[in-house]
């Protein structure tokens, strides 16, 4: 069973800006644990079979203008029963004023009622992605996560075999630093994980027989960055004369990673090889893969290889 995650109030209103119009107790005590939203219109309207009060509730100009209609004494029993099944959060949005016995009845039964001038459907949309970021699926792997030439790569590998050094390197070259020793990894979609730093740690990188180092301080702010989608998976490992190495790249290497395949290769390390530029090409190409041109492919079907068979995208990626 998956970890279950949640976010305070705390930081959800102060990331998007949130208006407090009341809150129970202090922000940083109250949490929000569903990545779903909801406009509670047919809660409203007496039909509550499929209601779910951890979800954060949105009251726009339709909720209003139905309440509005309403006698007071409907009104008012039609918001207490919505206040009733506890909802983790109330956002009010369009900077609407709350009707009559709204706020009152928030009171009485402890919601927290937030506004904000963003039309409803807009800010849903903010929130569903803010809300899928913030309570995704995430492990944490020992490695370093950089941004190179666009790309997010993963430079995983034993403790001493060079990742953070690499790092350095990549980072002087004019890409930037994502995290160093602990890669927060998030899965913000089926298709899709997103990497990032513990907060404790963010910017710092450690060198053996140096120390702890702050990228940001020494190589300024274009040298860091807070998050990055991971595109690439590169894992460091000691040169072994016994082991084959991929020497073509005809054929594309995989991990899985909380159930997303993420494009992967080994790169042996021995002295005199540059890791950095290594790094920089490899991205490149797997950038270039993406568009649908693939190199080595392209090498075999000039040499007329028998058994080789280009891709109907990669003939056209060669014509243009």
């Amino acid at each position: 069973m998956s970890a279950q995650y949640s976010v305070s109030l705390e930081k959800i209103i102060k990331d998007n800006g949130f208006e407090v119009l009341y809150m129970p107790r202090a922000a940083d005590e109250l949490y929000v644990a569903s990545k779903e939203v909801h406009r509670p219109g047919l809660l409203l309207a007496g039909y509550d079979e499929y209601f779910n009060s951890d979800r954060a509730q949105f009251i726009g100009l339709a909720e209003t203008g139905y309440l509005q209609s309403l006698a007071d004494d409907k009104r008012k029993n039609i918001i207490d029963h919505f206040f009733q099944t506890k909802p983790c959060l109330v956002i009010i949005t369009r900077n609407l004023q709350p009707v009559p016995g709204f706020m009152e009845a928030a009171e009485e039964h402890g919601i927290p009622i937030v506004r904000t001038n963003e039309s409803t459907s807009a800010n849903m949309a903010k929130m569903i992605a803010y809300l899928g970021v913030e309570l995704a699926e995430r492990i944490t792997r020992h490695g370093v996560l950089v941004e190179v030439a666009g790309e997010g790569v993963l430079i995983l590998g034993s403790s001493g075999v060079g990742k953070s050094e690499t790092a350095v390197e990549l980072i002087k070259r004019g890409h930037r630093l994502i995290a160093d020793d602990a890669v927060e990894i998030r899965k913000v979609s089926s298709k899709s994980l997103v990497g990032s730093a513990p907060d404790n740690i963010r910017h710092f990188i450690e060198l053996r027989g140096i120390g702890i180092i702050n990228a940001r301080r020494i190589f300024g702010m274009g040298a860091v960055k807070l998050t990055e989608k991971i595109d690439l998976v590169i894992h460091l490992e000691p040169w072994d004369p016994d082991q084959v190495y991929d020497r073509l790249g005809l054929e594309d290497e995989f991990v899985d990673i909380m159930g997303v395949k993420i494009p992967a290769m080994v790169v042996p390390v021995k002295p005199g090889r540059n890791l950095a530029i290594i790094i920089e090409v490899a991205a490149m190409n797997n950038r270039q893969k993406k568009m649908g041109y693939n190199a080595a492919r392209e090498l075999m079907h000039g040499l007329g290889m028998e058994d080789f068979e280009p891709e109907p995208h990669e003939l056209e990626f060669w014509k243009n």
